[in-house]
């Protein structure tokens, strides 16, 4: 049976409205936050306050995407909150707070697996977030435009647009077979350094503690994590490599060079109802030792994002060869 991971990503294009817009310098968690309760707003049926005790829990879109809970059964990740969500929301880098009305602010959803069927819905979210209105005072925008881009080459292609409001059929996800993550370790090795950059936030716990400098063998540890649980929980398939084998190599290599520095962030939980500390690292490390057989998990990794707060755009990085 094939095995693939099936990835999109799309460029959402909002414009101010007429009183501007308010929002945090990081615009993640925002947009999150904001796109949960839209979305629950136009997909819930029976309006309960608990999704694990609603009888429509295993059809309802929501529960899906927001609440993803293992299937009947399933011993793997009974603690719902260790389950990854089947999106990445990737907010714009810039720090900017504060837009114009009619100014644009874009950024980028990336939906993962069976997620990848759900584009009416989320465009019908953010065209009701926007009318619900998001950030400081709660200021509205209009959906202008989504294109889809392609992963493998950059093109784009639009989906939607404010001015017809039709949804135009698109083809541009991409398939990537678990194969291509098995480069054996005895093939030639060619790659013997590469760079990350760590773009925005990226957290990786390692023996229960946040860690201050990312040694390889950390970063596949936790990537090995994400990308089990997004294969089982959203594929429908288990990933198949040699977690152990691959991580003993990867404490093999070293970290050579290391640019990055922490960043505290904080942010409201809802579901907590209180502020949580998100601080994690940004800038730029290098590794030195024999790298291609990570470099298929890398690759994928810039695309799903690594870590905790994977799901507001935290942990994405850059490979850079």
């Amino acid at each position: 049976m094939s095995r693939y991971f099936t990835i999109a990503k799309y460029r959402l294009t909002l414009e101010a409205g007429e009183k501007g817009l308010l929002l945090p310098p990081y615009k993640g968690s925002t947009l999150r936050g904001g796109f949960g309760n839209a979305f629950r707003r136009i997909s819930c049926a029976l309006k309960e306050a608990n999704c694990n005790n609603c009888l429509l829990r295993t059809s309802c879109p929501y529960a899906y995407i927001f609440e993803t809970a293992p299937p009947p059964g399933s011993a793997a990740l009974r603690n719902y909150e260790s389950i990854p969500r089947p999106f990445v929301l990737e907010p714009p880098l810039e720090t900017k707070t504060e837009y114009r009305p009619g100014e644009k602010l874009a950024f980028n959803l990336v939906p993962i697996g069976r997620a990848t069927n759900y584009l009416p819905y989320f465009i019908v979210a953010f065209r009701e977030l926007g009318e619900l209105g998001i950030g400081k005072m709660r200021r509205k925008y209009r959906l202008a435009e989504i294109q889809a881009i392609g992963l493998n080459n950059g093109e784009s292609q639009l989906v939607y647009r404010a001015e017809d409001q039709l949804v135009r059929n698109t083809n541009l996800a991409i398939q990537i077979d678990q194969a291509e993550l098995l480069r054996q370790k005895d093939e030639d090795k060619t790659l013997t350094r590469l760079g990350l950059d760590f773009l925005t936030i990226t957290r990786i716990k390692f023996e229960e503690n946040y860690v201050h400098h990312i040694e390889l063998h950390m970063l596949i540890r936790s990537l090995l994590r994400r990308l089990s649980s997004l294969a089982y929980f959203h594929h429908g398939w288990e990933l198949e490599l040699d977690f152990t084998g691959l991580i003993e190599r990867a404490a093999e290599v070293r970290l050579v060079k290391d640019g990055t520095r922490w960043v505290d962030w904080e942010r409201y939980s809802s579901r907590q109802d209180n502020k949580v500390n998100m601080g994690g690292l940004v800038g730029r490390v290098e590794y030195e030792g024999y790298l291609d057989e990570f470099l298929p998990l890398l690759r994928l990794g810039e695309l799903v994002h690594v870590g905790k707060g994977a799901v507001f755009g935290m942990g994405k990085y850059k490979v850079c060869i």
